[in-house]
Formats: C-alpha cells, structure tokens, sequence
C-alpha cells in the first residue's frame, strides 16, 4: 500500500478479461454451481428460440472428456457481417459482452437473455469453445481458446492453438442439409477459472430440463450423459416433453390430494415504460414505448398445509419472486377476502380476517408472465423488477378467480365451497395456535416433567451447543451413554423404523409414540405452527446403522423432518452421522503400539489394503466388520461418530429432504401404478452384488 493515488494506479478491463477477472459477477460462483450456470445460459438460449416458435427439440450432451455440448435445430446464429464491428454474427455474439439479439430489435418478442452476455461469459471462462451454425446449405465453423478466436490443431482443449492475427475467419466446414439450421456449441470450462471439484450435477440438470419442458409445450430436451464412473458404462439418455403446460406442472408438484382440480387463470395486460432505444446512428435515445404482459397460471389447493409455488418470467425461474409474485399474493388474498366476507354467516368467521398464510396453506402454483425486456435484478435473474407486471397480474388473478367463484357450473360451486372452507379452517387454528401460545407459560427444560423418560438429556442450556442424537435401538443406546459428552449431546432412542408420514394423516402421525416424542423432545412443535427459535437443540444428528435398515431409518426420519419441521432442514441443523464400516488393526513391529485405521465404504476398505500391501505391512485378521452401532464399544464410537474432533457428519441440504419424500411417495406412497412402473425400467439396472443378503 501506498499513500500514493492517482489515475495510473487505475486499471481498465477491456471485453472479456472483466469477466476472467471477476466470473462471480456474471456466474455467481466458480464451484458447481457456477459451472451449471454458464450451462443454463447456452441452453436458454435454445429455448429462447424455442419459445419464438424455431425448433422443438434440444440435445445437451455430457461428453467423456468432461466437455458439454448443446444442439438445437432453431434459426441458428446469424454469420454474416455485423455492420459496426466488421465481425461475423457468430464472433460477435462469442467476444463481445452486452451484444445480442434481445435488445428490443424485434428479433424476440419475450426472451430470458436480456444483457447479452450469456455467451460471451461462458466462452471467455472456457479453455475451449466450438461452435457450428448450420445456415444457407453450409455448415459454418469457428473455435475460441479463453475468449480469444483461433484454430486448434485437433480436438482436444489441450493441443496447440494458433490465434488469428489479422482478422478472424467463420470457416465453412462443410454441407448442412437442404432447409436444415441451428447451432451446436461445444465447450470445455477452464480448469483456471473453476475449483477442482466443479462438476455437472445430473439430477440438477433433468430438473431444469422437466422444469423448462412443462413450460414450453411441445419443446422435447434431451439429456444424454456419457461421462465414465458410474454403474453402467451405457450412457444414459433421458427425454422430456410435456404437451400440458403448465397444469401438468402444478400436478407434478403438488404433494398431496387435491381440495380443487387445477385451476387455469390467464390473461394480458399492456403498460407504457421510457426506455433508451438504439439509433440507427448508435445514439442511445428515451423513448416511451408500449408493453404487453401475458400472464398463465395454474393454481390448486390440497389436503395440505404445505406450499409449492414456482415462479418464471420468459421461461426463467425467479425463485426469490418480484413483482409478479406480489401481484399473485394481491390478487387471491382480495379475492379470497372478498368471498368469505360474503359468506362470513354460512363459515362462522366473525370479525376475523384472512391472512397470507391461511391462503397459501396447501397451495400448489405455477406463476409464468412473458413481456419484452422485462427488468431483473442482477445477471442471476432471480428478482423480477419491473413495477407495472404486480397490477397486471392482480387483475388477471383477480377477473379469473372471481369467475371461478361466481360460476353456476356445478363442479366449480363445489371446489369453491370446499375452498372457502379450507382457508377459513387454516385462519381458526392459527388464531387458536396463537391464543394457546400467549396462555401458555413456556416451559424450560427443568420444569418439562413430560418429556420422554427415554430421553437422555444433556446438561447445557445453550442451545446453539447442544446436540440431540437420535440413535436407533436400545443396544446403540446403551453405547453411545458412554461414549457421549454429557454436558452437551443428548440421546433419544427410536424403536426401528418410525411411521412413514408421507402418506399417514396428521392425526396418525401424532398418535405415532415414535413421532410425537421426536417432536415433544425438539419442543418447537410441528406443522405450520413450528416456531425454530424454541427448538431446544442446535443439532439434530440422525444416527444409524451404516446398513440398508439404518439407510431406510434415516429416510423415515428426513421424511419426519421434511413433511412437519422443514425449518430444521431450511436452517441446515439437521445431520447425519457417518459410522464406519470396517476397522483395520495395522501390526507395528516391536514394542510399538498397532495403528487403527477405519474406512467408510468397501471401495476406501480395498484402497487401504492394496495400500498396506504396497508398503509391506501386515494388519490384524479377520478385519471388523461393523454390522450396527452396537458392536462398537464405546471409545470407538465416541472416537469415529460422536466427538467433535474426530467425527464425519453430513449435512442434510433441502435437496436431500426433498429426494427422500420423493422416493417414499414413489416406492411406499399410496399410489400403486408409478411404483410398478418404477421396478420395471429398473430392473435392468439392478448390481447383485450390492443387495445385501
């Protein structure tokens, strides 16, 4: 540091080294994350095709060298000159940041690239980029080493590149078919730019694939994944299309029985915004121009309490909402207000208002508005900013659900009926919650007298120190007792495997001795009147069995955690601990004490031994096999699970929740037909070896 500062010491990033330079700018992070990122933004730029009516399929190719690739069969990339740079079409979108087609040129009524740096991004944070445009009868080629255009000498990312040094060139690289067109982008991410352990997620990438396919009807994306390592060295190829829209969606979503059959709520609205426009001259101008803003929604209410709501402008999620979503929350609450005021005699609801929550309770909504330019919040797009889209869209919601209420049509008197009685019921037990909370004197953990005498409480009052450890079974019990710290790590012991909740009533579930004694120990209650600051632990740590039983424990009690104390995951203070599968006993020659070394899967166990063969030691025979928590004694299990020093343990993130209610509505939920399905596309992917009989 100096004391000296003057404009020397400013540094000017020109094109893509802005980005080289700072990615989380433009992609958020270089982990995993940011990695998929950079893919959203080239297939969104298919489906932004897709959605103006070019192409109705999209390839996203995982290829062995770690590369991906993206193919659709849209208008392709324009190669002829860009008049103002002197640069083809293809270059142009590739090299330079804030150029593109979706500026308001007409190219695009409703886009979800609006900076027109998606592309340009991704090529400058890779090592390699290829891109091929079929357009004209010709096949048109052009390759990019971090941003900069060039020619490699094969097809690797690692052989020699020879950058252009006067003008760059759009080589044809051969004869496309008669009328056909579209683009496929080949890219390899930068091993400079990205962490080591940045890989493509495949469950994240069918999730937005399912996702976009709901939204655009007839689009089919297809993900293909050829990378080695997994259990079979087939790729895997998995397609999406859904012709139903966004009802199809809503349906997929909702997690329970439905009080209201899927309700459509569409409609259009137009407002005025000063923009500045580009002149033909390249002057920047403020013109006031007129805006149309169509809005599609899909709605249902459940048996439920829980809430699923999506929201997407152009195709992209916005999961932090915006004005959209505000709009929606306006509309059903003065609707829905409106109607129980006016059958406030036949509902008995006195003077009581409706809140957000008594509507939201069990709702299942598909939120879509599509306008030109619409204004986000950052590059991540996760905020919906324009202003006049929230009155839009309460209009709309507004007009169609007040339709729906004041329908002759049988079956819309009925599930309006029903409606009506479900937010109002949801409105008298959150008063009923909040009046027995204020009557009550809130016990502390001296003066609760009825909490489980199983329980084996710790001594703290601290809350953000102390853990509860639910173990499983007796015999763990015993063990762990000994092996814990007293001070702050409490033991609750379950009798096997608990209710599965995914598919009990909430009545069953309370009634369950298992259930209400994990929810009477947590002390937060369950449902929608969880309260996470009386949770009486920092931690919860599921601890079981490293076996298929233990596995199918743990998921019973995520299933718990997710369906009636989602807070705890939200908040990431649910756990799982790793117990180890084998303990190996190395053999020291002479006096000097053995080495004992645990490993965590058969692969870690084979590794280790190979390991020990190599360097010439011999370890004790046979190895343990630990079959439960109960063979360890208690320095081992104090040793590998439970101290703090020495322990392994996995968070539980929202996903996993999510995944394991999933599975259970799959393979233990009340309907028959998927599961039967399910087991027959899986039998050819079952490994023997890994039943463990």
């Amino acid at each position: 540091m100096t004391a000296e500062y003057s404009a020397h010491h400013l540094q000017v990033l020109e094109g893509l080294e802005a980005v080289r330079k700072r990615p989380g700018m433009y992609i958020g992070s270089t982990d995993s994350r940011g990695l998929m990122h950079c893919l959203w933004e080239i297939i969104d730029n298919a489906v932004d095709e897709a959605l103006g009516g070019f192409g109705t399929r999209i390839d996203v190719i995982l290829h062995k060298d770690g590369s991906v690739e993206v193919q659709d069969r849209a208008r392709g990339i324009p190669v002829d000159i860009e008049p103002r740079t002197g640069l083809s079409g293809v270059e142009v979108v590739f090299t330079k940041l804030h150029a593109g087609g979706k500026f308001g040129g007409g190219s695009y009524a409703a886009s979800g690239g609006l900076h027109g740096v998606g592309a340009s991004v991704v090529n400058a944070l890779s090592e390699r980029l290829d891109v091929e445009v079929d357009r004209g009868g010709k096949t048109w080629a052009m390759s990019f080493h971090r941003g900069e255009p060039g020619v490699f000498s094969n097809g690797s990312p690692a052989s020699a590149f020879t950058p252009f040094q006067e003008r760059s060139e759009l080589r044809v690289a051969g004869r496309a078919p008669k009328g056909a067109t579209g683009t496929r982008i080949r890219y390899w991410a930068d091993p400079q730019i990205f962490t080591k352990d940045a890989a493509f997620n495949l469950q994240e990438l069918e999730q937005r694939a399912r996702q976009t396919a709901f939204l655009v009807p007839g689009l089919e994306i297809v993900i293909r994944d050829e990378r080695p390592g997994r259990e079979t060295e087939e790729p895997v190829e998995t397609s999406y299309r859904f012709d139903g829209g966004i009802s199809e969606f809503a349906d997929f979503l909702a997690p329970d029985s439905g009080v209201t059959d899927t309700w459509r709520l569409t409609g259009a609205g137009t407002f005025t915004e000063t923009v500045p426009v580009l002149q033909p001259s390249g002057a920047m101008v403020p013109t006031e121009v007129e805006r149309e803003c169509h809005v599609d929604i899909a709605v249902r209410w459940g048996t439920g309490y829980e809430t699923v709501s999506r929201s997407f402008v152009n195709i992209i999620a916005t999961p932090k909402g915006g004005t959209h979503q505000q709009g929606f929350e306006q509309g059903l609450m003065k609707v829905l207000r409106d109607q129980v005021t006016q059958n406030a005699r036949r509902l008995k609801v006195g003077n009581d208002k409706l809140e957000k929550d008594d509507i939201l309770a069990g709702l299942t909504a598909v939120l879509t508005v599509r306008l030109p330019e619409p204004q986000f919040e950052g590059q991540t797009k996760e905020v919906l900013g324009t202003p006049a889209v929230r009155q839009i869209v309460s209009n709309v919601v507004t007009r169609e659900l007040t339709a729906r209420f004041t329908s002759t049509k049988r079956d819309d008197k009925a599930q309006t009926s029903l409606l009506l009685d479900k937010v109002v019921s949801e409105m008298k037990a959150r008063i009923s919650a909040r009046t027995h909370k204020e009557t009550q004197r809130r016990k502390n953990a001296l003066e609760s007298s009825s909490l489980p005498a199983k329980l084996a409480d710790c001594r703290s009052n601290d809350v953000a120190e102390s853990e509860l450890f639910i173990v499983e079974g007796d015999s763990a019990l015993g063990t762990a007792k000994l092996a814990r710290n007293s001070e702050f790590q409490a033991l609750l012991p379950i009798r096997g495997k608990i209710l599965n909740v995914q598919k009990a009533s909430i009545s069953d579930m309370l009634s369950n001795a298992e259930c209400a004694a994990i929810i009477q120990v947590i002390g937060a209650g369950s449902g929608r009147s969880f309260d996470l600051d009386a949770a009486r632990y920092g931690k919860i740590i599921l601890m079981s069995d490293a076996d298929v039983d233990g596995a199918h424990i743990r998921t019973l009690l995520l299933t718990l955690f997710f369906r009636y104390m989602r807070p705890l995951i939200d908040e990431g203070r649910v756990y799982a601990a790793v117990p180890p599968l084998h303990r190996v006993v190395v053999m020291n020659p002479g006096s000097k004490p053995n080495d004992t070394i645990y490993t965590y899967s058969e692969q870690e166990l084979h590794t280790l031994l190979t390991k020990l063969t190599k360097a010439g030691k011999r370890w004790q025979e046979p190895v343990q096999r630990y079959k439960g928590l109960g063979e360890m004694d208690a320095d081992q299990l104090a040793t590998t699970t439970m101290d703090r020093a020495g322990r392994t343990l996995r968070r539980v993130r929202m996903q996993d929740a999510e995944a394991a209610a999933t599975v259970f509505e799959l393979l233990m939920g009340n309907d028959v037909a998927p599961r039967k399905e399910f087991i027959i596309d899986s039998s050819d992917r079952l490994v023997r070896e890994r039943i463990d009989a």
